[in-house]
Formats: C-alpha cells, structure tokens, sequence
C-alpha cells in the first residue's frame, strides 16, 4: 500500500482533496506537523466531503517523530529538484511519497536525508514553477497504481 506523506501542509482544502485520493486508492496518509490549523478545519473537512472515515490517517507531530514511528524503507520525495520522471521511476507498494509545503517545498535539510534518486520531478512546461500539491500527489499516485497495474481496485 502506497503511503501519501505531507510535510507541514498549508492549506486545508489540499489536504481535504488528498484526504478523498486517499480513500479512492486505498493509500495511507501521513500528516507531518505542526500543521498550521486544526485538524477539524472547516475546509479541510468540507474537501474531504465523507472520506475522511475512509481513510487511514496518522499526524506525526514532527518529521522525526514519523521517521522514528515509520521507518520507511524507501522514502521518495515529489520536488521540482528531482532529476527522475514519475514513468521512469519504478514504485513499489510499500513506498512512501513524501510532498512539502504549498509555498516552499520540502527543507533542505530533508532533502538533503532523501538519495537523488529518490528525487521525482513531474514534467512540466518551462515557464512553470510548480503543480498544486494534491494535484501531484494525484499524479505520482496514479503512475504508482498505472505501475501495480491497478491490483486491487475497480
């Protein structure tokens, strides 16, 4: 099972969208604090519609409280400083895909703990600076299942 990680998420309708992927694709989530409002935010809970029972959730209070509790074999970080593409990458049903904050990313002395090969950057036009954040966990987590041939869902 595919482990969705979120550093530090900003804005609680992005996790509210990832809340209902999640539960669609049968994928743990893992909220990296502290988070900047209440688990019980209002737009958090209004993107996550009725999925949020649906989805097996965890907030670690901070990324060493989660690495302490996870211990992740394979720790795969989604960042515009990756070097793989996500169709280039081979995942594996155990892994953990780890996105940083809307407005900064993952810190560098995160990304400095992930290999480069670890590293996934989603193609992009040039001009552009980044994708919505549950928009690419939408789109790493669907190359991941296109990978197991969708095993397990319908």
């Amino acid at each position: 099972m595919i482990n969705i990680v979120m550093y530090r998420p900003q804005m609680p309708g992005n996790v509210g969208n990832i809340i209902r992927l999640c539960a669609n694709f049968a994928c743990n989530l893992h909220l990296i604090g502290p988070l900047d409002y209440a688990l019980d935010d209002r737009a958090l809970l209004k993107a996550g519609i009725d999925y949020h029972a649906l989805t097996y959730k965890v907030y670690h209070t901070s990324f060493d409280a989660f690495m302490h509790k996870q211990q992740p074999k394979r720790l795969i970080a989604a960042t515009t400083k990756g070097a793989k593409r996500p169709d280039k990458f081979v995942f594996c049903k155990d892994d953990y895909l780890l996105f940083g904050r809307e407005t900064s990313g993952l810190p560098d002395e995160i990304m400095d703990l992930i290999k480069p090969d670890m590293r996934i950057k989603i193609p992009m036009a040039t001009n552009s600076r980044c994708i919505n954040v549950s928009n690419s966990v939408a789109i790493l987590t669907y190359e991941a299942f296109r990978q197991f041939d969708f095993e397990g869902l319908i």
